[in-house]
């Protein structure tokens, strides 16, 4: 089957540094359990250093014992709860309506799309969940009460890299491992990646924005520009060349950001018009 005459633009964003200010478990989870957030990732780190250990499943691990001891339940429904409180950088709430109007404008389809090391359930509860094609990230296993038992995902920074071939591909299965691996021919593919644009903010995403951009599709580097050290990354990264943007993660329309993806989604149009034109009815 082949693709749609009319393109898809899949964007691809981060969460943590990337559309919230900060990590999603210090809009209160980390409060609940009685830590403060240095105390918190201190303890997640010292779990990973001395068990030699993933620092994905550290944290979740250290969610679920800080819970435990809290009397806490975990269940999807307290995530999600948790998730509502999450706070967003300025302009993210309008920001997904300003840039699917402005894909339709230009004859394009806009998906949005999660690729994240945090949790899908906190994600789930935000107030911009339902911006999402879909939502890739860590999540915890439940049993027959609901409550949070094992993980079930584990997103690291290469992990990452899994979904952006399966929002190549079309394939939202998390648990998908062999249409995945399998050859499609180009015009099989739902979203070529030069449709695709990779927005993060941390070296965590370096792997995807670098596939991204290799395949000749675009990345951004985004910072909270009250943060020196998250701009000096960005910085770092567009001198390396692993990203083709950098701008302050403001959402805004007048804002850089707006202004970059916009143009892309522009080439992006006038792309496919030019590829349209040397294909043979």
């Amino acid at each position: 089957m082949k693709r749609n005459k009319r393109p898809i633009v899949a964007l691809i964003y981060d969460f943590d540094g990337t559309l919230s200010p900060g990590n999603m478990q210090e809009f209160g989870f980390i409060q609940a359990v009685g830590f403060s957030p240095s105390e918190f990732w201190e303890e997640s780190n010292r779990i990973a250093s001395g068990q030699d250990a993933s620092d994905v499943l550290s944290y979740m691990k250290q969610m679920f014992d800080a819970a435990k001891a809290s009397g806490i339940k975990l269940r999807r429904e307290s995530f999600r709860e948790f998730g509502s409180m999450i706070g967003l950088f300025e302009g993210v709430r309008e920001w997904f309506g300003m840039v699917n109007a402005y894909g339709k404008s230009k004859g394009v389809i806009v998906e949005h799309y999660i690729n994240s090391s945090g949790l899908a359930e906190m994600i789930e509860g935000s107030e911009i969940a339902g911006e999402f094609k879909k939502i890739f990230a860590c999540s915890f296993m439940y049993d027959e009460n609901g409550d949070a038992i094992w993980p079930a995902v584990a997103v690291d920074y290469t992990a990452k890299t899994q979904f952006i071939f399966k929002i190549n591909k079309g394939i939202l299965s998390v648990a998908d491992a062999t249409l995945v691996n399998e050859s499609w021919a180009d015009d099989r593919k739902r979203i070529p990646f030069n449709n695709m644009i990779y927005i993060g903010d941390g070296e965590t995403d370096v792997p995807c924005m670098k596939i991204v951009k290799m395949f000749g599709g675009h990345s951004i580097a985004t910072y909270n520009p009250a943060n020196r050290d998250k701009e000096a990354t960005a910085r770092k990264l567009f001198r390396q060349k692993r990203v083709n943007f950098m701008a302050p993660a403001d959402y805004r329309k007048d804002a850089p950001l707006y202004g970059i993806v916009t143009r892309i989604i522009d080439k992006i149009c006038s792309d496919n018009r030019l590829r349209r034109l040397g294909e043979t009815e």
